[in-house]
């Protein structure tokens, strides 16, 4: 069977980009910052996305292209004979899985609250009814199953229209509507009375700040955020490699990809601080900030109903971009390791999803008794802990070691996949080299990972 090919090159760059952005940029990305001090953070973020993510990506897209396969089969189609690379690829698929296993509620949450303020529910009501709302949501698991439900079949629909017809056409038009309505949302924000607070703290580096954060805690976040915005280390990326041509260079694709990735988060950043500091409400609040505090704040705006409504649009754009390119992953496992048709693995797969979302929903409420990472924390949270602290960085270990080790598919091949045009994509910095490079922030992100999870448990 032919593989299918992407229709454009902004096709390809606004999919992968696609699976990059979400729920990490517009959500994550600026309540951390707010955590950690605005922009000194936000620098020292930056400087970690072109050291960890950046070169991983490059590696994953090599090796989807060379392999012409999702992670099911590509390390077998490229390891040497008699090694065990493939063993990986149980991981991979079982990362994305377990992402979509609590991605979805989350989406189905974005979807739920974009009605919601459309239709103006939220209109008239206090702080305290704004929390309650939520807290309702919460309590309701047939509620939540729907809203996910609703999100997943979606997007199965989407992909079962195929990679040029589905999720190319309609990953683009949401890509570029995502990105004009931020800028609009942006615009707005800033110029809110008493805004420049907010600029002022998300725009000028006060090293100060990070100081009082502690310094060890906002260097592991910014790594981590860095390193989890882009989506590496379980095949994510991988499969949109194998969809480009050869003929173009893979390194100034995953720029490409990484830019845009970045001006998402950075954008986010310029909607939520400047509105958070105009009334008064502490950026660091977690996730709360979005489904609580923010709703507050479009109660507040003149027009909020309609700023607020643009708002959950984004973020349901933003999560369901990850979630289409996810499920195209998801979809393409079963085609190659069994054959069937797309169709047959779009149902199936539809229905292990939805099975696979219940447990986290229930974790809210059923099940809210289960805290498999201690007290106060639920499913979801363990869900999220294996994929982000876990299957991303170990992954991408796994990626960098197999594209720089003679055991592996090996640092020339590499080279040759990565760029068919002109050459060595990591130009003038030799093998030993970069491997030392990326391996040393590897092991940091995971050692560092490990002592603080120590730290903050000896503290609890």
């Amino acid at each position: 069977m032919k593989r299918e090919k992407f229709g454009s090159r902004l096709g390809f760059i606004l999919i992968s980009a696609g699976c990059a952005i979400g729920l990490g940029n517009v959500w994550r990305f600026p309540y951390i910052t707010g955590q950690y001090g605005g922009a000194a953070f936000v620098l020292i973020y930056l400087f970690f996305l072109l050291t960890l993510g950046l070169p991983i990506m490059v590696m994953e897209f090599s090796v989807g292209r060379a392999s012409q396969a999702s992670i099911a089969l590509s390390f077998d189609k490229l390891e040497p004979k008699g090694t065990r690379w493939h063993w990986y690829k149980y991981f991979g698929m079982a990362g994305n899985y377990l992402l979509m296993m609590f991605y979805t509620t989350i989406g189905g949450w974005m979807i739920l609250y974009f009605v919601k303020m459309a239709a103006g529910q939220f209109e008239g009501l206090d702080a305290k009814g704004i929390e309650a709302e939520f807290a309702n949501l919460t309590a309701r698991p047939g509620l939540m199953f729907v809203c996910m439900a609703i999100v997943v079949i979606l997007c199965f629909a989407i992909c079962s229209m195929g990679l040029q017809k589905g999720v190319e056409k309609i990953t683009k038009v949401m890509m570029i509507l995502l990105l004009a309505l931020m800028i609009i949302l942006a615009v707005r924000s800033a110029t809110l009375p008493n805004a420049g607070e907010g600029i002022r703290f998300y725009l000028l580096p006060d090293f100060g700040k990070v100081k009082e954060a502690g310094v060890f805690e906002v260097v592991y976040a910014a790594m981590g955020q860095s390193f989890f915005t882009l989506s590496l280390g379980i095949g994510a990326i991988a499969i949109f490699g194998s969809y480009i041509d050869k003929k173009r260079a893979l390194t100034g694709e995953a720029i490409c990809v990484t830019i845009l990735d970045t001006c998402v988060a950075l954008i986010a950043g310029m909607i939520i601080f400047p509105a958070c500091f105009a009334f008064g409400v502490n950026p660091g609040q977690g996730p709360s900030l979005i489904f609580i505090t923010l709703p507050n704040i479009f109660n507040a705006m003149s027009g909020g109903r309609i700023w607020g409504t643009l708002f959950f649009l984004c973020m349901f754009f933003a999560a369901a971009s990850t979630i289409i390119a996810v499920f195209e992953n998801i979809i393409t496992f079963a085609m190659e390791l069994t054959g069937c048709s797309r169709r047959k693995s779009v149902i199936c797969n539809l229905i292990a999803i939805l099975v696979l979302s219940v447990p986290c929903i229930l974790g809210f409420n059923v099940w809210s008794g289960i805290s498999p990472l201690g007290a106060g924390k639920n499913i979801l949270d363990f869900e999220d802990f294996l994929v982000s602290n876990n299957l991303l960085p170990i992954g991408s270990l796994v990626y960098l070691l197999f594209c720089t080790s003679c055991y592996g598919w090996g640092w020339k091949k590499f080279i040759e996949g990565s760029e068919q045009r002109t050459g060595n994509p990591v130009p003038e910095m030799g093998k030993g080299v970069c491997v030392i490079y990326f391996a040393a922030d590897r092991a940091v992100y995971l050692c560092t990972g490990i002592y603080h999870h120590v730290l903050k448990h000896i503290g609890e």
